[in-house]
């Protein structure tokens, strides 16, 4: 049988569940559908561009995440994916928008720069996002002491969103590259940004000097 937007959509508001939206909306992600019957109709749908295309346009959040599993990452151009990350204010379809799409397509450095140097801090924190990604894996060509110097001078008073980010991309640095881990750290410990975030037991803190250190500890233990 043929998947349509109308069936999926109603599909997915009989799995909303009120306990999981407000779950969710403490955390300004307005939909109340569980992950895993969401990726259990991802993988029953399979991959489908043109659906993942109408599932976005529709709006909804939750079928805004279905359509980021069931997209092919290189089926966008460089325009339709800014038009989409200034669409996706819901932290989680920012979130998968740029790390299940973006970042595995072929514009992800193209869209990093443009981003990381947009004034709207949402868009911008979406860069810092992809440039975290780098900083472990493709890291060359990065100027990871100018990076460090954007950190130190704007990620106190960054709005949310774009701090966390820009504290991710410093505890990248310090974790993936020792030339710079003191220097990281000693941002981290001076700006004191996420100091005081509340950690489940068992989690480590996203405060860059306890996870430098933690994740630092373990990869030397191993």
């Amino acid at each position: 049988m043929a998947e349509t937007v109308e069936g999926i959509r109603a599909e997915l508001a009989a799995l909303e569940d009120p306990k999981t939206r407000r779950v969710n909306e403490r955390h300004g992600d307005d939909h109340g559908v569980k992950l895993s019957p969401l990726r259990e109709i991802a993988k029953r749908v399979g991959k489908r561009q043109d659906l993942a295309r109408e599932l976005w346009a529709s709006g909804d959040t939750a079928a805004r995440l279905l359509s980021l599993l069931i997209c092919r990452p290189r089926g966008f151009e460089a325009a339709e994916l800014d038009a989409m990350l200034r669409e996706a204010r819901a932290p989680k379809a920012h979130a998968w928008l740029v790390g299940y799409v973006v970042a595995k397509g072929p514009h992800a450095e193209k869209l990093r720069r443009a981003w990381l140097a947009d004034p709207d801090p949402v868009v911008a924190s979406a860069g810092w996002a992809l440039t975290a990604e780098r900083v472990d894996r493709s890291p060359e060509g990065l100027d990871l002491p100018g990076l460090l110097d954007v950190i130190e001078t704007r990620m106190k008073d960054a709005p949310d969103r774009l701090q966390w980010e820009m504290n991710h991309c410093l505890a990248r640095i310090g974790i993936h590259h020792p030339e710079h881990r003191a220097r990281a750290m000693e941002i981290g410990e001076r700006l004191e940004v996420l100091k005081d975030y509340p950690t489940p037991p068992n989690c480590t803190s996203p405060f860059a000097p306890i996870w430098i250190s933690e994740i630092v500890r373990r990869r030397e233990k191993a």
